[in-house]
């Protein structure tokens, strides 16, 4: 098995990281804006690169630009986002507000969570099938033995298995957070 291989599980398990931090829970996080971009000066710029973002409260998040004109273009990018969130500006910004959640969202979430797991599972299987074949190749083709073949096999079930259960871990602690 090839360091390739497990750098592209590693890949797979970040990728499943960030979705799930972009999925909100009741908390305030400022994971949920990084895949919002705000037009300024002709460029497509994401929400930290135009001012800072901290958290105010445990349901608020606070937006300070760093240039007052774009307060418009940011509060205009954050609504058309329909992230279910509401927005409110001040003289020393922005105020992002996270609704409480309600049980029929909290399952439209879930769900959601599960089909990001899904979709990182069917990457995973991807992975070690191309893996699969690469090692069933390289014996047809002389390069290795049947033994090492089977032993190489088994050690790639053996990183998949640990991404598939860290995959895991990564939904639990997500449907926890979902319904507390």
């Amino acid at each position: 098995m090839d360091s390739e291989t497990t750098t592209k599980l590693k890949a797979i398990e970040t990728w499943l990281t960030g979705e799930f931090a972009g999925i909100r829970s009741g908390q305030a996080s400022p994971a949920i804006l990084d895949s919002i971009k705000i037009e300024s000066y002709g460029a497509l710029l994401p929400i930290q690169q135009v001012g800072s973002v901290s958290i105010e409260d445990a349901r608020t998040l606070r937006i300070a630009p760093w240039d007052t004109t774009q307060v418009k273009a940011i509060e205009t990018a954050i609504s058309e986002a329909n992230l279910g969130v509401s927005v409110a500006t001040d003289s020393s910004g922005l105020r992002v507000i996270f609704p409480e959640l309600t049980s029929e969202r909290r399952d439209q979430l879930l769900k959601l969570a599960k089909q990001r797991l899904e979709d990182a599972r069917i990457r995973v299987r991807h992975v070690r099938d191309d893996e699969m074949k690469s090692l069933d190749r390289a014996e047809k083709d002389g390069d290795i033995s049947e033994d090492e073949k089977f032993t190489e096999k088994d050690k790639v079930q053996k990183v998949v298995d640990s991404t598939n259960t860290a995959l895991e871990a990564l939904f639990a602690k997500k449907e926890t957070e979902l319904q507390s």
